[in-house]
């Protein structure tokens, strides 16, 4: 299995975004140094959830700083924005990071950053379709063009044009969905699915849609989890406490009950929320080294991912344990999936 970093970039406590943008290069360039294959930055706007309102800004400052790791967003949520001026920014990080980019994009679930844009989320999916549909045209083909009900584009050259020929596209999908999964599949796109199921229940698309997959065997399938590797048991119950910020405000958001003031979302207890012992078990990956290498095989077993994005930055989890836990995740975790890792992946329609 192949491993990466996913960051929202989140402060509970409001920090200044001069320390919040310093916490992510450093990190980003612990990832890069350490071996991790891809760095994913999310895109959501107006809320201490998440600093990264402009991913491809910072992936941008991010590229002149590391050497290696691949680097994209996960995800741009495309009906926020027209779609050639997604591949346009796209391009040019892509030269910038002397072809490292790979491309995630999705709906996005956050009505209260659709409102301020305007919009109503989920509105218009033949939108989103068509959208995904221009950017890939657009990154993937020197002159291209482009007609549908939403979209209808004349002959167009990108200036500059990617590095890459064709460039890693990663959708999100709902792997209880043939539809949805299928419509990935067609497009040629790798998969960012099971992230808020419960581990006992995920879904393995292979297995499940075995026709689908069949045609496209090279394409992966992705994931992303909180990740803390601990120095003991004290230390792994802590970082499960500012787990349950990242869980809460995620949560919230997504069921639009979030009351955010002042862009400080309320990250307040749920009703019915799980239990220290029942989070530990089914929705993170929290423990010792051995405990996390259980953990992860079990979602390697479930989901049949072949790629994992370890969230190490969530809640109030302070910098010095952040980058402790990453070097231990790379020096004790990481080499329990090397038999069976796979090469980063150029996959792309």
């Amino acid at each position: 299995m192949e491993f990466g970093i996913f960051m929202t970039m989140q402060s509970p406590e409001v920090a200044s975004a001069a320390h919040v943008y310093a916490r992510a290069l450093e990190i980003a360039q612990a990832a890069d140094d350490l071996g991790f294959s891809k760095l994913w930055l999310a895109e959501h706007h107006f809320t201490n959830y998440a600093y990264s309102s402009r991913p491809l800004l910072l992936l941008s400052h991010i590229a002149a700083k590391t050497r290696r790791i691949h680097l994209g967003p996960a995800i741009v949520p495309i009906p926020l924005h027209h779609p050639l001026i997604v591949a346009e920014e796209l391009a040019a990080l892509d030269v910038l990071s002397g072809g490292r980019v790979e491309v995630g994009l999705g709906k996005g679930y956050q009505q209260y950053q659709y409102d301020r844009f305007g919009m109503v989320k989920g509105d218009d999916h033949q939108r989103y379709l068509e959208s995904i549909e221009v950017v890939q045209r657009a990154l993937h083909q020197p002159l291209f063009e482009y007609s549908g009900e939403r979209f209808t584009i004349p002959p167009t050259r990108l200036f500059p044009e990617p590095t890459q020929a064709h460039m890693p596209f990663w959708l999100v999908v709902n792997s209880s969905n043939r539809e949805s999964v299928a419509h990935a599949v067609r497009m040629g796109m790798n998969m960012f699915t099971g992230v808020l199921e419960p581990i006992s229940r995920l879904t393995d698309m292979r297995r499940q849609y075995p026709d689908l997959f069949a045609a496209a065997p090279d394409l992966q399938v992705g994931t992303q989890r909180p990740v803390y590797v601990a120095a003991n048991a004290a230390d792994a119950r802590d970082a499960l406490r500012a787990a349950r910020w990242n869980g809460r405000a995620t949560v919230r958001l997504r069921h639009d009950v979030a009351q955010v003031r002042d862009g400080v979302v309320n990250a307040a207890p749920l009703a019915g929320e799980p239990s220290d012992e029942e989070m530990l078990n089914d929705y993170v990956v929290i423990g010792t080294a051995d405990e996390c290498i259980a953990q992860l095989r079990r979602i390697q077993q479930g989901l049949g991912c072949d790629y994992f994005s370890g969230s190490f930055w969530f809640g109030d989890l302070g910098q010095t344990r952040v980058l402790a836990s990453m070097e231990r995740f790379a020096r004790d975790v990481m080499p329990a999936f090397a038999a069976t890792a796979q090469p980063a992946c150029a996959v792309a329609a």
